[in-house]
């Protein structure tokens, strides 16, 4: 077997015994300052990352770096409170290995969010985006051997954002009052923010949106067969045309994405009550 493989197999045996008679069926990834969804989860048993032998361990700002399982929506889940990084100075298979646990404990279904720079115009700070479609400018996390225990070496990436998800949210969000744009997410790996130049770009090749995450995650998910839904909240105007003394700042994205992090719990909360696994 191959070593990557085993790691996977031996860690979910771990998380699968430390949840008991609990089985997740759904799988969810909160971004920076989106863990309040966390607080929504009932009877929750918290798993941190530190206490998983050989796991990654969250180092962001805003990323506590826990399992949850417990009951949302009236089903199990299993939500990553933060997520790992790229630019931590993790290898990519441990950038992807909190997804591929979560896949070896028998999710079926993943809901992934993140905070992201607006690169359309017409996007503002506290705005929601579902992602429709990605541009992936990080190393892809299926280079290498490919494990066949997980799915095909050429994965399909047609549709890597479920078609009835992304229906279901917006007829969701269409009750509830929630305005909901759907757009391009670019994956970069930062960690610096990007310049100008760089949004302008982004923008020009069909970018709405631009984060570093998420998209390692939804190609091991779609490589696995798993279906998913993202959504971005918007936590800057990532323009090019600003003052002299405009600073983008970490905290500032904390800060917009917990306000906004009321509504987009509300949404997914309503969409996993209505999902049919």
């Amino acid at each position: 077997m191959d070593p990557k493989v085993e790691t996977i197999v031996r860690l979910s045996d771990i998380v699968k015994e430390r949840i008991g008679e609990r089985k997740p069926v759904l799988g969810i990834v909160l971004g920076s300052g989106l863990g309040r969804l966390a607080d929504a989860i009932q009877d929750p048993l918290v798993i941190p990352y530190r206490e998983l032998p050989g796991f990654p361990v969250s180092t962001a700002v805003g990323h506590k770096g826990n399992f949850i399982v417990g009951t949302l929506g009236g089903k199990t889940v299993i939500a990553m409170q933060g997520r790992i990084h790229y630019y931590e100075g993790y290898g990519m298979d441990k950038v992807v290995l909190p997804i591929r646990v979560m896949i070896g404990v028998g999710i079926r279904t993943l809901i992934v969010s993140n905070a992201a720079g607006g690169t359309n115009l017409g996007y503002h700070v506290g705005d929601l985006m579902i992602i429709r479609d990605h541009i992936n400018l990080l190393p892809n996390p299926l280079i290498g051997p490919n494990l066949d225990e997980f799915g095909p070496r050429f994965p399909d990436m047609t549709r890597p954002y479920d078609p009835a998800l992304i229906r279901l949210a917006l007829e969701l969000g269409a009750q509830m009052g929630i305005q909901l744009h759907q757009g391009v997410y670019v994956g970069g790996t930062g960690p610096s923010y990007e310049t100008p130049a760089e949004y302008k770009y982004f923008r020009n090749i069909g970018g709405d949106a631009v984060g570093m995450s998420t998209v390692p995650e939804v190609i091991v998910a779609r490589h696995a067969g798993v279906p998913v839904f993202g959504i971005s909240v918007i936590t800057n105007e990532a323009h090019d045309d600003y003052a002299e003394d405009y600073v983008n700042d970490g905290d500032d994205v904390v800060v917009a994405a917990n306000a906004a992090a009321d509504k987009m719990s509300r949404l997914i909360e309503k969409m996993i009550e209505k999902i049919e696994l």
